[in-house]
């Protein structure tokens, strides 16, 4: 145990004690994903692991009260809807004994692309080996016609990344669009986020944040836009012509100044703020670099429960998040 820089190793061998002796007899993990989710997340290795580690998932019947069922150690959700929101929230009040991956409140946050990244915004890292910015951005909720004279006004320098302002899970929501003319921004349909569009190298870092861990992979992106090409093309492209995103760019022969993962540190600093600002301990951070430097980093998104099963070894790494949570209520049990 630490105190003010101080160890005391008799209090650390009896939490490292603590720790061994805790076995429980089955962990209980009550989960409503969407079939899509569970067949991504729940995979026979994971599902596997976790008996091993005395960890049972069982579905949760939505069309059932949630208090009729279980009990629960653990309940895992990813759900849309207000009525859901109504369920989950009722039940945490009444079962505050079970934790609850996430409160309904702290995964509203991030359904709206407006205020998602105001927290990153706050944030003052300059002192963890790097720079977190977010890209300059603006909302228009309304009329797109009037699209093109408000980003004139606002000073939003082209290419623009026009996003969906709601993420609600649904294919749209995920319909993102690259505009290299301000005027074609007159046919999207509101309401929208616009982000002025960094240059990255075509590499994004997909930053997992699983209770405390972290774990980053490299993905392809967007790549560059020059003068040249901004001067020439027009209209809107969508993100999935330009950009094979899901293809892991972890083994390809890359720039090192690109390739080089954002330092451990500033990574560690800011998964703890953003875990303490948004009230969230599942959910990914996508971030970029700057190009041609190496310090200088932008959040561009913040996704709650995002697609661990894309993530490498995410079978150990969440199997022993779980076991930890209950193991940290064990430890902080009044002695009998």
């Amino acid at each position: 145990m630490r105190l003010n820089g101080e160890t005391f190793p008799e209090a650390e061998e009896e939490e490292a004690k603590e720790s061994e002796n805790f076995q429980p007899q089955e962990l209980v993990v009550g989960y409503a994903l969407t079939s899509k989710k569970k067949n991504s997340f729940l995979k026979p290795k994971l599902e596997v692991l976790a008996r091993s580690k005395g960890i049972t998932f069982v579905a949760i019947d939505t069309n059932r009260p949630l208090l009729d069922q279980g009990p629960f150690d653990i309940v895992l959700h990813k759900m849309s809807g207000k009525e859901w929101c109504e369920v989950i929230e009722d039940y945490r009040q009444k079962h505050p004994e079970v934790t609850v991956l996430d409160p309904p409140d702290a995964i509203k946050h991030l359904c709206n692309r407006q205020s998602m990244l105001q927290d990153v915004a706050n944030l003052n890292l300059s002192d963890c080996h790097g720079k977190v910015c977010v890209p300059k951005q603006m909302v228009i909720k309304n009329d797109p016609m009037s699209i093109p004279d408000e980003v004139f006004e606002a000073g939003l320098k082209l290419p623009i990344v026009a996003k969906p302002l709601v993420v609600d899970g649904s294919a749209k929501s995920h319909e993102l669009f690259l505009a290299y003319d301000r005027f074609s921004l007159a046919e999207l349909e509101p309401p929208l986020v616009l982000q002025e569009f960094v240059n990255h190298g075509g590499v994004l870092f997909k930053i997992y944040i699983v209770g405390e861990a972290i774990k980053v992979v490299r993905r392809f992106s967007l790549p560059n836009v020059s003068k040249c090409e901004l001067a020439k093309v027009v209209g809107l492209i969508p993100f999935p012509r330009v950009s094979s995103a899901a293809a892991s760019a972890d083994d390809a022969d890359l720039d090192p100044g690109i390739a080089e993962l954002p330092p451990r540190p500033l990574l560690e600093r800011l998964a703890r703020e953003l875990r303490l600002r948004l009230g969230l301990r599942l959910f990914n951070i996508d971030m970029i670099r700057d190009y041609g430097t190496r310090d200088v980093f932008y959040v561009i998104d913040i996704n709650y429960f995002p697609g661990y099963g894309k993530m490498p070894d995410y079978e150990h790494i969440f199997t022993d998040f779980l076991v930890s949570l209950v193991q940290s209520k064990y430890m902080k049990r009044p002695n009998t």
